[in-house]
Parts: structure tokens; sequence; C-alpha cells
């Protein structure tokens, strides 16, 4: 078994958002150098852009939601969602490539090929609600890679997103759900306006949702208690097999977009502390996906410091 697989291809840098969006080409660029500069890493194992399949997708969106993308394309270069979220010549292909190759690695790590994976691509997925495009997002990445785990066999399906933007499309596909345990940490009050701690899941999913709000001007210790002490009662309780992170890097004190004051080693630390979770209860199965991140030299500096610890350079022996 190898120790780990990226998904990470000059592909997803041909979503074009136009002039002066901040979810732009470069950000998934600046990713890639990164990882690239360092050499264990760069010689390891790539999935390569893998068409998502449309049963995939409807395991988590309705077909009105997939035929709407569908009909805007034909349109590209298309605005939708009010302004925000951008569909341009290509984009749909790559969305959906985007989408498949998150599922075909969780696949590869639940089968035992692979331990553990990170997939930096755009566009970034967990706004995308099950009948709603928005926040940038088309299809959301995180949940149709945790349904294609379900489908496999998993039983309990941890996400953890600790993008600064709560990941309301990811907590409105499951929050039904028994069997995937979603918890949020994100600041509030921030777009797109949801994520209380009183959102705790509906019916049969009651308690599967677990969100951590924090203030504006929280930092690591905020940040870290949310993820570590604050979380861990509900995972130790659920017993994940899979352990899937939306990996957002917008909570950085330097992000643009936000408010919070997240330094670089705190998604190292952030990453042991995920990391923990798998290897105590899911075999150390466990897949990052980048979500947000919006100023370049952070985004870069977490993603290395997050793979230091969820992927280090020099891995173990295959097993």
């Amino acid at each position: 078994m190898s120790d780990f697989a990226f998904v990470l291809d000059p592909l997803y840098e041909t979503h074009d958002t136009g002039p002066g969006h901040p979810e732009r080409p470069e950000r998934v660029a600046a990713v890639r150098r990164a990882v690239e500069a360092v050499p264990e890493w760069r010689d390891a194992p790539r999935i390569d852009p893998t068409p998502v399949s449309r049963e995939a997708l409807e395991r988590v969106h309705d077909s009105a939601h997939l035929e709407r993308i569908e009909e805007a394309a034909k349109t590209a270069p298309v605005v939708i969602d009010g302004g925000d979220t951008v569909l341009g010549v290509g984009s749909l292909d790559v969305a959906k490539r985007a989408a498949g190759s998150i599922a075909e690695l969780a696949a590869r790590i639940w089968d035992g090929t692979y331990r553990a994976g990170f997939a930096a691509v755009r566009p970034p997925g967990h706004h995308a609600e099950r009948n709603r495009a928005m926040g940038f997002c088309l299809y959301d990445n995180v949940a149709v890679a945790a349904a294609e785990l379900r489908a496999r066999g998993a039983d309990r399906v941890l996400i953890v997103d600790w993008d600064v933007h709560h990941g309301n499309g990811t907590q409105d596909i499951f929050e039904r759900d028994p069997s995937v345990l979603f918890a949020s940490v994100h600041q509030s009050p921030l777009y797109p306006g949801t994520g209380a701690r009183s959102e705790t899941g509906i019916g049969a999913g009651e308690g599967f949702t677990r969100n951590f709000p924090l203030l504006p001007g929280s930092g690591d210790a905020e940040f870290l208690d949310a993820l570590g002490p604050q979380l861990a009662p509900f995972v130790d309780d659920f017993k994940p097999q899979f352990v899937l992170i939306s990996a957002g890097f917008d909570a950085h004190v330097r992000d643009p977009l936000a408010n919070l004051e997240v330094t670089t080693p705190a998604f190292r630390q952030a990453a042991t502390i995920l990391r923990g979770y798998a290897d105590k209860h899911a075999e150390g199965r466990i897949l990052s996906v980048l979500e947000g991140g919006y100023d370049l030299t952070a985004l870069a500096e977490g993603t290395v410091a997050h793979l230091e610890s969820l992927v280090p350079a020099k891995a173990p022996a295959a097993s």
C-alpha cells in the first residue's frame, strides 16, 4: 500500500472565472508549485482527471440542479447565483472531473491502494447545496466523495470543514443522514450566514451535524480548540471509518475575505488532530480536499504545513 496520492493537475487551472474574481486559477497553480517543490510529493502517485458519473452526482444533487447547470453551460461564460458563481467555457467539464477525481481517490483509499490523499481542485464545492449552485461552487465535491464511500460499504463517514465560511452545502446534503457526521469550524457572522451551534441535524440526522462558529478576530487557540477538545467527543462516539476534510485556508490571518487570525503553523496542528481521528478510528484513511483560500502566499504555505502532517514528505515504507 502506498502512503498517499494527490489530485493535482493543471486542468483545474483552466476554470476561468474572469478578471478580478477571488476564486482564480492562480490559487491551484500556487498550491501545485508548492507541492511540486518537495521531491517526495512531486513523485507521489496522482489521480488523473476523471469525469464524475451522473449516478454519483445524483446521490447528492437533485436532477433539476444538474440540468440547470448543464443548460447554463450552453451559454458560457455565464454568471449564476446572483453574481459570484461563474461557469466559464469548459468549466462544466472541469467541475465534473474535479468531483470525479476526488471520488476516485476516496475509493482508492477505501480499498487500501493508498492510505491518505490530498486533492487540489477548482471549482470548490462545499457551498453547493442539493438543489443550488452558490459561493463559487457547482457540485459539492466532498459530498460526492462521501456518498461514493457509502456506496462502497462505508457505514460512518466524518466530514470536517475548516474553511472560514460555513459549509452550508455539505450540511444541506447530509443533515438528515446519520451515516455522515458533518462538523464545521467557521467564522460567524460571515457568508453564507448559516452554521449556528443550534443547527445539529434534522430527523434521523439529529446530532450528526456539529457547528463551531468563531467570532471575528479568533485565532489559533480558538480554531484548534474547536477541532480538538470540542469536536473530539462527537468523533469518538461516532467512530468514523473514513475522514474527509474540506480544507479551506481562508481562516488565515492574511486572507482578504474574512477576519480570523489563524497562522500557518495552526494548519499543521489541525491536520495532526484530524490525522489522529483517522488513525484512532479509520485505520488512517483520510482525504483532504481544497476549498477556499484567497491570499496566494498564505494558501501555499498553509497547504504545505497541512501536508507536512497529513502526508509527510518522507513517507513511511509501504506495508
